[in-house]
């Protein structure tokens, strides 16, 4: 009797030790494990000590360490910033300051001298002279923009040879 009141036990333990806390064993397996821990003191006295075991690996197995603490994460930000400037691609600046004047130039001229492709007298004579307000909003909202995108793409460099520092 005491050899299958042993089995009995390994089986109980193992059913136990194998299930995981986020399934549910069928209704009449807990029931069994259940009517075996209330009468089996061995068993009962495991299982308290593997739940007293589970809390601590949770909670107290890693005592808290600040220094450790700092020094990994030094490391961990130390790697994340390596491997931000491996990934960077490097990309070109754009215009050149000399670029950006040609270009202005080009515009500006382009947009003056719009007026000659056009015979302004006759659509003067047809809608009035206010057609040329909408013109200038224009030209000045795009002389406007670009000078502005301009000085922000060039800043620096401005900045330092007007001495605004």
């Amino acid at each position: 009797m005491k050899t299958g009141f042993k089995n009995n036990c390994d089986t109980v333990m193992n059913i136990v030790l194998e299930s995981d806390k986020d399934t549910t064993l069928p209704f009449l397996t807990q029931l069994r494990i259940n009517f075996h821990l209330l009468f089996c003191p061995d068993c009962s006295g495991k299982l308290q000590k593997l739940q007293y075991l589970d809390v601590i690996m949770k909670n107290d197995f890693f005592p808290l360490s600040p220094d450790f603490e700092d020094i990994l994460m030094e490391k961990i930000l130390k790697e994340t910033e390596e491997e931000l400037d491996e990934e960077r691609i490097d990309i070109p600046a754009g215009f050149s300051f000399r670029g950006w004047v040609i270009i202005g130039f080009f515009v500006l001229f382009s947009l003056s001298s719009s007026f000659f492709g056009m015979n302004f007298i006759e659509i003067a004579d047809a809608e009035g002279l206010s057609f040329l307000l909408p013109v200038g909003i224009t030209i000045g909202i795009v002389l406007t923009c670009y000078g502005a995108f301009f000085i922000g793409s060039h800043l620096e460099e401005l900045s330092a040879r007007f001495r605004l520092r």
